[in-house]
């Protein structure tokens, strides 16, 4: 086949995944562990690669031994490429991992990781319940195994497929974290929807702080205002007890309030937004949800001008994964990576709703 890659060891493709895929890609791991090397060294060990009609299943990495791995020669690779997807086609030596690893290369490595990123095409054609290779890598992302490439050549190389090839939301997630990660002495300035401005201390709670004032805010509230900002440690950065008089809230430094109190001035009655940011820990919880509606009933608010939202760094965060399971029903959340997007956790013990109310 004329356009097989050059042979590579997978102990290069080890060492290319990781800068491939930054910390932020969605689901990381099922893309950089040593399966997902195995796995596309495998692909580029058979040639199953966009556009040479050849494809890759997970028997080609399951039934690999560090013998086969080892012969380089293009006559080699092709008698792999058809000998294992027979019968009983095993080929002499150690194998790299059981039958049974078949489920996680395909599930995990696969599907959600190399494919769901945009690494790896699968053939759309076939039946779900067809036994035949379908998964081949983009061509762009193959090339980024060339061992011809390095230095600043394979850094511009592996820059130009993250900005191309990486899905929206994977690009928005690495981006994240890398602000957070390059987070300096001189703190996260934040703009406040009347212009004004604040300066928080560096860190993944301010990144989110700073999205939820200039982000989530414009999208999801008509004429925002910031009434409350704090930061860990009880720290106030910004309050706006003017504009809380106005509206009837009495807030106090020393009650158990969240990081951020949002108003929507829009509404005949103005809609408050009581939001916890969590970038390990301290959603809105039922607790949190009841302390604050102590809060908010003592200054005479009805419950439907007031709204809990718990805001994330990202669905694949450590936050998240934490703090899912204790979010209050009717209450919110919302994810910096995916701005557009609003998760509504609803209340239906007052009234049922069918399915298709909810739509």
């Amino acid at each position: 086949m004329a356009g097989i890659p050059a042979y590579v060891p997978w102990s290069l493709v080890a060492e290319r995944l990781p800068l491939i895929f930054p910390e932020g890609t969605p689901n990381r791991n099922y893309c950089v562990r040593e399966m997902a090397a195995k796995t596309v060294f495998c692909a580029l060990y058979i040639g199953a690669v966009e556009g040479e009609d050849r494809y890759l299943g997970p028997v080609h990495v399951y039934r690999m031994t560090e013998e086969q791995a080892a012969l380089a020669n293009q006559t080699d690779r092709d008698a792999y490429a058809a000998a294992v997807v027979k019968k009983n086609g095993a080929v002499p030596g150690r194998r790299w991992y059981a039958d049974n690893s078949r489920e996680p290369l395909r599930d995990e490595t696969l599907r959600e990781g190399l494919v769901a990123v945009g690494a790896v095409l699968r053939r759309e054609d076939l039946p779900t319940t067809s036994g035949m290779p379908r998964y081949a890598l983009k061509a762009a992302f193959a090339a980024l195994f060339d061992p011809v490439l390095s230095g600043m050549a394979l850094e511009a190389a592996i820059a130009t497929f993250q900005t191309t090839h990486l899905s929206r939301s994977a690009r928005a997630r690495v981006s994240l974290m890398l602000a957070g990660a390059a987070g300096s002495s001189a703190g996260v300035l934040v703009t406040f929807p009347n212009r004004e401005t604040r300066n928080l201390s560096p860190g993944p709670s301010s990144i989110i702080s700073k999205a939820v004032v200039e982000e989530f805010a414009s999208r999801f509230l008509k004429q925002p205002a910031v009434l409350w900002l704090s930061e860990s440690g009880n720290k106030v950065v910004a309050s706006d007890d003017k504009l809380a008089n106005i509206i009837g809230l009495k807030i106090e430094a020393d009650k158990n309030l969240p990081d951020l109190i949002m108003v929507d001035l829009t509404p005949p009655d103005p809609l408050l937004v009581f939001i916890e940011v969590v970038a390990t820990d301290g959603a809105i919880t039922d607790r949190r949800q009841a302390a604050i509606y102590q809060l908010t009933d003592a200054a005479g608010f009805p419950r439907s001008q007031v709204a809990f939202l718990t805001a994330y760094q990202d669905r694949e965060s450590a936050g998240f994964r934490k703090t899912v399971s204790g979010l209050a029903w009717g209450s919110f959340a919302w994810f910096v990576s995916e701005p557009d997007q609003i998760v509504i956790l609803r209340d239906g013990a007052a009234s049922r709703a069918s399915l298709s109310d909810l739509i």
